[in-house]
């Protein structure tokens, strides 16, 4: 399976069952992106704020996957969706693999969605704070599921992001096994070693 990472939250997931992309933002939504110009056989918002819900930048190509995907209901902010609204948790299934995208969580899961998030190969993890969970929630959230691979998102990073939030330091100085990848993807199998990848931004 390849996870490609196409800046902020927006991921494209390359497998043997089919290819999805998570998160795409709206042309010139986040300072320091380009455009984005995806194909892929799905797409999937975690919520409908534009720099997660351009779904029309995802040329589909009319083929159906055999993944499965589950959507688990989870809130933008620490109090029930009141400040930000609801976010939507996904969790990918194929080749034997899990990966779970987060989306905008913006709150410590609750002991259901922590259960169904156990143990995922591969956790797609917003970490930059004020609209998010910050960093050290976001190392809290990994280490209770115990997943094996983390891919932080939804952070900045010199001109790259939102200056409201968390530069990724912030988010890498609290974890072991830091792995900065060559380029924007990453091959997943089952015998990836536990690490916390960093992909970079394929337009650096």
């Amino acid at each position: 399976m390849k996870i490609e990472w196409h800046g902020h939250s927006c991921f494209r997931l390359e497998t043997a069952e089919g290819s999805a992309v998570f998160d795409p933002y709206i042309d010139g939504m986040v300072p320091g992106l380009s455009p984005l110009r995806l194909t892929a056989d799905a797409v999937f918002c975690s919520h409908e704020h534009a720099d997660h819900n351009a779904a029309d930048k995802v040329t589909l190509t009319g083929r159906t996957p055999t993944f499965t995907v589950a959507s688990l209901p989870s809130f933008h902010d620490d109090r029930r969706g009141l400040k930000r609204g609801k976010n939507t948790v996904r969790i990918l299934s194929a080749e034997g693999l899990r990966v779970a995208h987060l989306g905008d969580l913006g709150h410590m899961p609750g002991k259901k969605l922590l259960d169904a998030l156990m143990g995922v190969d591969a956790l797609l993890l917003p970490v930059g704070g004020f609209f998010t969970i910050d960093p050290v929630t976001a190392k809290a959230v990994a280490d209770a599921v115990e997943a094996r691979v983390v891919i932080p998102m939804h952070y900045r990073l010199g001109g790259m992001g939102f200056p409201q939030i968390a530069e990724l330091s912030a988010f890498t100085d609290l974890c072991d096994n830091v792995v900065t990848c060559e380029g924007n993807s990453l091959e997943l199998t089952a015998d990836t070693p536990a690490q916390t990848a960093v992909l970079r931004y394929a337009h650096e």
